[in-house]
């Protein structure tokens, strides 16, 4: 047996040595390239293998490009974009659940990538590409306008990608120390972050001219916590967002949040879901003082 070809290890920060595993497959230290838009369980899925960038090629050492017109730079963009879509395009049609190359992927790329549905990886390593194809039966392909039905990988079972975070540990320890220093809670599932927001919004309601501006732009950032747990539960955000801020519009539900588990809002004292509130009294005190500022500026 060829150890180097069929037996890889692959070391992951933290844990201990009982955390080891034997897999059947090929593990690979990679995420997608959007974990909030592609998926990461897939079953039975239909493989494509890349030596090909699906970017813009750029130009070897200097590259010259003469624009006589102010429009030509915007004819310049215009046939970057024609040509990453002319790339996924001829991926698509063979209709892959994901896609892995060991070059680069643009951002326009990954857009129509999860635009169809598709998970993507990009720059894996050589040696990985070969044991991914040995795994599922796929070709690796040189160029997008080369591939064939053939070529696609139908033989990998499941397509799973899991999060292996070493601090979690950590950072439990850390809130417990900072629990017992300053024993301060508060309903969490964005709860606290929605009442904030929603006081900012009243008070800049009531502030005439630039003077608003402040106010405006701080309960706007609030809403990113509760934003992000309506994302991570893969709920209907825009939904979810807008029935929340109408619950804490006038100010008489500010328990009400998210529940982590489900993404269902709910009312998070009645749940006993808290959070420590520390860190939000420090943003709360620099946003006072960086509004005084501005007042003074102003």
């Amino acid at each position: 047996m060829d150890i180097q070809k069929y037996i890889k290890v692959e070391k992951v920060p933290g844990g201990q040595l009982e955390d080891s595993v034997v897999r059947k497959g090929v593990t690979i230290n990679k995420d997608v390239i959007a974990p909030g838009k592609m998926r990461r369980k897939i079953f039975n899925q239909r493989i494509i293998l890349l030596d090909w960038p699906l970017e813009f090629k750029k130009g070897e050492n200097q590259t010259n490009a003469e624009l006589l017109k102010e429009e030509d730079w915007g004819v310049l963009l215009q046939l970057e974009e024609e040509y990453i879509e002319r790339l996924c395009v001829q991926i698509l049609k063979f209709k892959p659940d994901v896609v892995i190359t060991e070059k680069g992927l643009s951002d326009l790329a990954c857009h129509y990538f999860s635009k169809a549905g598709v998970s993507g990886m990009r720059r894996l390593r050589k040696t990985d590409n070969n044991r991914i194809a040995k795994a599922c039966g796929a070709v690796i392909v040189n160029r997008p306008d080369e591939l064939q039905q053939s070529d696609v990988g139908t033989g990998a079972g499941i397509f799973e990608v899991k999060k292996i975070v070493e601090r979690n540990l950590q950072d439990a320890m850390s809130v417990a120390r900072n629990i017992l220093k300053n024993p301060t809670l508060g309903p969490a599932g964005g709860a606290t972050q929605l009442t904030v927001s929603a006081t900012l919004k009243q008070k800049s309601s009531s502030v005439e001219g630039i003077q608003k501006w402040p106010y405006e732009a701080a309960a706007i950032a609030f809403e990113a916590i509760p934003r992000t747990l309506a994302q991570n539960c893969g709920v209907n955000v825009i939904r979810t967002m807008t029935a929340l801020q109408g619950k804490h519009a006038n100010g008489e539900k500010s328990w009400i949040g998210i529940d982590g588990n489900t993404g269902v809002i709910t009312d998070v004292k009645e749940k006993k879901i808290g959070g420590y509130l520390f860190g939000l009294l420090l943003l709360l005190s620099f946003i006072s003082f960086s509004i005084s500022i501005f007042k003074f500026v102003g």
